[in-house]
């Protein structure tokens, strides 16, 4: 039988029937024995073509969607370990990798407070409630990794005639995301809750919210990644690089720009036919904007309409600190629990039109902060955002009289 295995129909044929034992109610362990000793090591791409091919054959997308964490389970071990040692810093795959280390920092934090919860034999639950709260509310940022590989990568593999992946590991993705909101909504409610009910949200949510994030940490190393890097030509990558910050980052941001090897400039996204931002009083080059934003002496937060943070300005001296991974991160997350609800109620002023403007002013580490959030509306007053404006006053508090004359040493 060995020796028919290493045909690869055969191999692809055996792996479409053990998927549909799994799915007929065989154990993913047997089935992951079975599969060790006839075949050995199976090649990734064998996984990805009898998926492929069950579903043309009939079997529903919803099906595969369903099983397909047994069906990972039962492949662990048994796939050809996934190697990609040579990827340059700052490329997309890169960035995944990194973004699945940090994720993988917060599932262990998630997975010492269920242990902590599991064997938990006093009376205040709150602080492990807010270590899960806490890695919850990091987990959040999943969706933009989620987003990049839905948005940037899968139409690149589709395009290549390979839709059976995306279409399963998207369907995850969004199973993924109904447990993260389900835990978050619970974590809302749970301040006074005694330690049985919080064991029993543990087994129904945590638990299988940090499994299925795991498993799906497996699936983009182990096959996705490599089938990517099998397929995508290095334009494919830059195109994917190009629009990533259009999407932002999860929990980490690169610290390397990347460019194909042997690309001596870099090809230009479409644009308008000087490239200029146009705007309704005159226009930018891409580049004069980005200066002036950096230029100016307050730092701008935007946050747009549905409450992501879609821009900030990053000046020399920034009074609080911003970096890539917040871009595409609801702004609610960005802050500590404590000044949430302040938050809502501005965004929800501004929505409302109840209000137009809300101001701020502290001292922080020998400066006078006035910090200012400004409702951003169209020219029907519809509102498109919210900008906020920090900027350190101290020098200003103490001008008295007047300046009309050029004088550099008192600026």
């Amino acid at each position: 039988m060995s020796e028919l295995i290493n045909n690869r129909t055969l191999r692809v044929q055996r792996i479409k029937t053990l998927i549909l034992e799994l799915h007929n109610g065989a154990e993913s362990e047997a089935v992951r024995k079975e599969l060790g000793e006839i075949m050995g090591k199976v090649p990734y791409g064998d996984v990805v073509q009898a998926e492929q091919e069950l579903i043309e054959e009939g079997l529903s997308r919803e099906e595969v969607i369903k099983y397909c964490d047994l069906h990972s389970q039962a492949m662990r071990g048994n796939m050809e370990t996934a190697v990609y040692d040579n990827i340059p810093p700052g490329h997309p795959v890169d960035t995944l990798v990194k973004e699945n280390i940090e994720i993988r920092a917060v599932l262990l934090t998630l997975r010492d407070a269920i242990r902590e919860i599991d064997n938990f034999k006093g009376s205040d639950t709150m602080p492990l409630i807010l270590k899960i709260k806490g890695g919850i509310n990091m987990l959040m940022d999943l969706d933009k990794h989620y987003l990049r590989k839905e948005n940037l990568i899968f139409p690149f593999l589709e395009k290549n005639g390979i839709t059976a992946p995306p279409i399963v590991m998207w369907g995850k993705h969004d199973a993924i995301r109904e447990l993260l909101n389900s835990a978050q909504e619970t974590l809302q409610i749970t301040e006074n809750i005694d330690h049985e009910s919080l064991s029993g949200v543990t087994d129904l949510l945590y638990k299988p919210l940090v499994n299925a994030v795991d498993e799906m940490i497996f699936k983009e190393e182990q096959i996705l990644i490599p089938m990517c890097l099998d397929t995508l030509t290095e334009l494919d990558w830059y195109q994917i690089y190009q629009d990533t910050d259009d999407i932002g980052y999860c929990l980490i941001a690169p610290d390397s720009e990347w460019m194909p090897q042997g690309m001596s400039t870099q090809p230009q996204k479409e644009s308008k036919k000087d490239g200029n931002v146009k705007l309704s009083t005159g226009s930018f080059k891409p580049e004069e904007l980005d200066a002036l934003f950096k230029s100016l002496p307050f730092d701008i937060t935007f946050v747009d309409k549905d409450d992501r943070v879609k821009y900030f300005s990053h000046g020399e001296k920034r009074i609080f600190a911003r970096n890539k991974s917040i871009l595409g991160r609801q702004v609610q997350y960005c802050h500590p629990p404590s000044s949430v609800n302040i938050v809502d109620q501005i965004l929800n002023d501004f929505k409302d039109k109840k209000q137009d403007k809300a101001t701020f002013w502290i001292n922080l580490k020998g400066m006078f902060v006035h910090i200012a959030y400004y409702a951003v509306r169209d020219e029907k007053g519809e509102y498109l955002g919210t900008v906020e404006v920090s900027q350190d006053l101290t020098g200003y508090r103490a001008i008295e009289g007047e300046k009309r004359i050029l004088d550099y040493s008192s600026n």
